[in-house]
């Protein structure tokens, strides 16, 4: 049955948290709550747990085609310099479209919007899965595809997170990111070892259809929610250069920008994974999916395990110190060429990412007025999305230039230099306090 066309207003919020399970004892309860994340948001509210589950679906389907694109260029051009230009194409439509979702996604109705791009991701995938049928072997499509991709990507994700605040209560809401955490890293970490065993034993056309399919889920908890329109008069009025002014007029949520812009540019090795399977490992499309699965996996389990992040007050210092450890990570994967240490490697830099993720999602959050958090939402898609896009062409280049083991190792040092920068030029970022938030 087609939703109502009543827009949602936001749940009124409960009065207090809800008392421990009575299966356990208060202290365990305790215990539990801190060290794990909160599944209320999923047992109390049907429509977010429609839209958990869709883009969990959806999220391991979309890495199934990451690793198929990356293996398929690889194997077309055997060049890493050409696999890093993936991230080139799919770049541009990000930040273009990536900034004006943000604004789009508060002037529409953010169903509707949610709805025509993840409508139009499941056609790119069909796209692909036709063209690897059809054996085109032509690289330009594959480009074509993941810019096309990158769009659709760019233009709806503003409008799904933005539904967030609209579908649970006020008191929910950082139960329901942390699940939102969990959700993508859930793809990120199955996505790729289950896309490196499908293109194993029947080649990307198996990945590509997988995702093709796997995005009904998603269409299906769109469908079913109801209209999500703009509330109040805020119809019309979003400006992309007004999210932007507000930021540039913040320095400590544009510091925590740049460190993680430093981190994804630098210290993110993603499209050498092909190359760096045969030669540090003489593996295949399985070792590819492994490579690309170990930081989802470390990340998942920060996600998992982030009950202590609540109690931490230096939430600069914890995202500058956050993302050196990244870096660090990542420069001695490049050193290590066993790989179930560099498998160790990659996940601690993952758990690295996560703890950052959380910490600069907060203080967005603090000082984000709600009429801005849509354009600010678009303009993080562009750093957290875009980024990593920049660092496949970085690290492509570099390992054309030199081979992929001096790229590895230089990111993730120039990662930790960068930082080291950030610090110095920005010392209120560091004395930021959580108690006393200053954006």
């Amino acid at each position: 049955m087609k939703p109502p066309a009543a827009s949602v207003e936001p749940p009124a919020a409960a009065a207090e948290l809800p008392a421990p399970s009575a299966e356990l004892p208060a202290s365990s309860a305790r215990w539990y709550r801190k060290a794990f994340a909160d599944l209320s948001p999923l047992r109390d509210n049907v429509d977010y747990r429609r839209v958990w589950f869709g883009q969990a679906v959806s999220s391991i389907g979309q890495q199934m085609t990451a690793v198929a694109v990356s293996v398929q260029v690889y194997d077309m051009t055997g060049s890493s310099f050409a696999t890093g230009l993936v991230g080139l194409f799919s770049l541009f439509p990000l930040v273009a479209f990536g900034l004006y979702g943000g604004a789009i996604a508060d002037t529409v109705d953010r169903r509707k919007l949610g709805l025509i791009g993840s409508a139009g991701l499941a056609a790119v995938s069909a796209v692909l899965a036709a063209q690897a049928f059809a054996g085109l072997g032509l690289v330009a499509v594959l480009y074509a595809a993941v810019a096309v991709q990158a769009g659709f990507f760019a233009l709806s994700s503003p409008a799904r997170s933005a539904m967030i605040p609209r579908l649970v209560p006020s008191h929910q809401l950082p139960a329901a990111n942390a699940l939102n955490t969990v959700s993508m890293n859930l793809g990120l970490t199955v996505g790729p070892m289950l896309g490196g065993v499908l293109i194993g034993a029947w080649g990307t056309q198996a990945a590509y259809l997988v995702d093709t399919v796997a995005f009904a889920a998603t269409l299906y908890a769109m469908w079913r929610l109801p209209a999500m329109r703009p509330l109040g008069d805020r119809r019309g009025r979003a400006s992309v250069l007004d999210g932007l002014r507000f930021l540039r007029e913040q320095p400590n949520l544009r510091t925590s920008f740049l460190a993680d812009l430093a981190a994804m540019i630098f210290g993110m090795p993603r499209a050498l994974f092909p190359a760096i399977a045969v030669t540090f490992y003489a593996g295949d499309a399985r070792t590819v999916g492994l490579l690309v699965a170990a930081p989802a996996v470390g990340a998942l389990a920060g996600a998992l395990f982030s009950g202590w992040v609540g109690r931490v007050n230096r939430q600069g210092v914890a995202v500058l110190a956050a993302v050196a450890a990244w870096g660090l990570a990542i420069a001695a994967f490049g050193l290590i060429h066993n790989l179930w240490l560099g498998l160790l490697l990659l996940a601690v830099a993952g758990c690295a990412d996560t703890v950052s993720m959380i910490f600069r999602n907060t203080m967005m959050q603090v000082a984000a007025p709600d009429e801005m958090r849509g354009r600010l939402q678009g303009i993080f898609i562009v750093v957290v999305a875009g980024g990593p896009r920049l660092g496949d062409f970085e690290s492509g280049t570099v390992a054309s230039l030199t081979n992929p083991a001096t790229s590895v190792i230089s990111g993730g040092l120039a990662c930790v230099a960068a930082i080291a920068l950030l610090a110095a030029r920005r010392p209120a970022f560091l004395r930021y306090d959580a108690r006393h938030p200053t954006p």
